[in-house]
């Protein structure tokens, strides 16, 4: 099973969506973000926080390629910021052992 990390390097998504969610991962603010994506509550860490939004860009993957009416642009792109800025995060945390 791939790694968390080596899974987003093999997404493949049309450019002008990817450059759009670098220019707002800029302004990611974890607390703000992955609250209104995930639901209000405790927010899980980088990587499961990560893993469900994967999934949940997957879904919106999904409907773009079968043009669905239910899909929406503007919640892709916050999607993929919210990806973006927890990889960050992740890739930035200091490895922790596992005990």
């Amino acid at each position: 099973m791939q790694d968390v990390m080596s899974m987003l390097n093999t997404l493949r998504r049309p450019q002008l969506l990817i450059r759009a969610a670098r220019f707002g991962a800029q302004e990611y603010r974890r607390d703000r973000h992955l609250q209104r994506l995930l639901g209000y509550g405790a927010l899980p860490r980088s990587g499961p926080a990560l893993m469900r939004l994967m999934e949940i860009e997957r879904t919106l993957n999904d409907q773009r390629h079968e043009n669905d009416a239910g899909y929406s642009l503007t919640r892709h792109v916050d999607v993929l910021i919210a990806m973006m800025g927890e990889a960050q995060l992740l890739r930035a945390a200091p490895l922790q052992p596992v005990t």
